[in-house]
């Protein structure tokens, strides 16, 4: 007899169809990967196809790194001839001319405060005022007792005279004369002590009236009235800070004292400019007032102090700053845009639209201009954005020529007519979406400067710094 079989829940021809759905699945993975390859190998076929194309339409395709013979879109600026800052930056902070807290000098209660939070006060400006009743009373008390001490002087000044005449007259004993004299001695030491401490309570009593020991501005409240103020608080009342004029600390190499301390010596001011943190805006212009007596070890710099006026007050003690120190002037040196200088060489535009590799020597910044050293003559035009794509003798179109001497660089930006590209035809609004960002800026430089060539003399001749020769459709 056989044994029975194991009970299952599955019928047999439940294992027979799990085989086939996974057979099915294997077949779909299958014809979707190669669905994949054919799409990814299809859409490279297109992309060659359509680089092929802009390549020979003249529009600087993408069949290499300077993409054969196309022409090339760039950017230029001019080169010029002008005088040039030297000018070194550094990190500073702010520091107040002259900063006070305002205490109390005697003790009592805070019963009147004649200021407001953040005011501009002069030196002597009443601020408090400390109850003085305790301190009117001590001066009338000492008053008072000189009072009768200066009393008891004269009286005894005057017995002393009348002794003086009887000794004359042999009509009194000589020590009597100098025990009164002695004592008219003591009444005037008396009288001084008095004197004394009567100068010193009605000190006392002025130091209820509280006043600013210096001119500036005000902080915040320390003491509200009705508190009990001491000499000994060290928050004080408030304080005070002189921000104008304000000064601004900053370091600089030990290597630039060479530079520094002859002008310093001979009274030649050093300009001095003080940026926001990102160095967009311009704060504030001033000069050096002194220079440290030691030089940091750690650091091998050496501290500087510059005056500002501050008369709008936008500058406030320990206020971050960058700071642009002017050293010289550079008179009459050549200068490129410093973008266009790359390892040494720019690349000089020719009449014939082509480049012309020139080597260079770079020398001082200042700003977005570089001085150089070499064979480039003033007005010539020299690429700032591009350069990567440009080999000496390449074709370039210009399509961001500078602005013209005195106006701005966006003026030629903000004139040129806005394209639309609907207005183009279907088969060439096709080949512009297929073009790369470059070569669809150079195919709409181009449109444009066809169709200001195409417009009537009286619509006036093309900016003067394009070339006509550095256009080309």
């Amino acid at each position: 007899m056989s044994p029975p079989r194991p009970f299952s829940f599955f019928p047999r021809f439940a294992h027979g169809r799990a085989r086939g759905l996974l057979l099915l699945g294997l077949c779909v993975l299958a014809a979707a990967l190669a669905g994949g390859w054919w799409w990814n190998k299809q859409r490279s076929s297109d992309g060659a196809t359509t680089g092929s194309q802009a390549s020979q339409s003249g529009r600087g395709g993408r069949g290499g790194r300077f993409a054969g013979a196309a022409t090339q879109p760039v950017s230029v600026g001019e080169v010029r001839r002008e005088d040039l800052r030297v000018r070194v930056s550094a990190i500073g902070s702010m520091s107040a001319r002259a900063t006070a807290v305002v205490r109390a000098r005697v003790s009592g209660e805070l019963t009147a405060l004649h200021f407001k939070e953040g005011d501009e006060v002069k030196a002597g400006a009443l601020l408090a005022q400390i109850d003085p009743r305790s301190y009117e009373a001590a001066l009338g008390q000492v008053q008072g007792t000189l009072a009768r001490d200066e009393a008891l002087l004269a009286n005894a000044r005057i017995d002393l005279a009348r002794y003086r005449e009887l000794q004359q007259q042999n009509s009194i004993a000589g020590q009597q004369v100098d025990t009164q004299a002695a004592q008219v001695r003591q009444l005037e030491g008396t009288v001084a002590a008095g004197r004394a401490a009567r100068d010193a309570a009605r000190l006392q009593l002025s130091y209820t009236r509280i006043t600013a020991p210096i001119a500036g501005r005000l902080g915040l409240r320390q003491a509200d009235r009705g508190n009990v103020i001491t000499p000994g608080d060290a928050s004080g009342i408030v304080s005070i800070t002189q921000t104008r004029p304000i000064d601004a600390v900053f370091s600089v190499p030990e290597s630039l004292l060479p530079q520094i301390t002859p002008r310093m010596a001979a009274g030649v001011p050093l300009p001095v400019e003080l940026w926001d943190r990102e160095m967009r805006r311009r704060l504030a212009t001033g000069r050096v007032s002194a220079l440290d007596n030691t030089i940091d070890t750690a650091t091998g710099s050496i501290r500087i102090k510059a005056a500002f006026a501050n008369e709008d007050g936008a500058l406030f003690p320990n206020q971050f700053v960058n700071v642009v120190l002017q050293l010289d002037t550079l008179a009459g040196v050549l200068t490129v845009p410093s973008t266009a200088v790359q390892n040494g060489h720019v690349y000089v535009v020719q009449p014939d639209g082509s480049v012309a590799y020139t080597t260079v020597r770079t020398g001082v910044k200042d700003g977005e201009r570089v001085s150089v050293e070499g064979e480039l003559p003033v007005g010539a035009q020299v690429v700032t954005d591009g350069l990567d794509r440009l080999r000496d003798g390449a074709k370039v179109i210009v399509i961001a020529p500078p602005a013209p001497q005195g106006a701005p660089s966006s003026a030629p930006v903000a004139q040129a007519r806005r394209f639309d590209p609907s207005t183009l035809p279907p088969e060439l609004r096709e080949k512009l979406a297929k073009m790369s960002p470059e070569e669809r800026r150079a195919f709409i430089a181009a449109r444009r400067a066809k169709a200001a060539a195409s417009r009537p003399a009286e619509a006036g001749p093309a900016p003067a710094s394009t070339p006509a020769s550095a256009v080309r459709p």
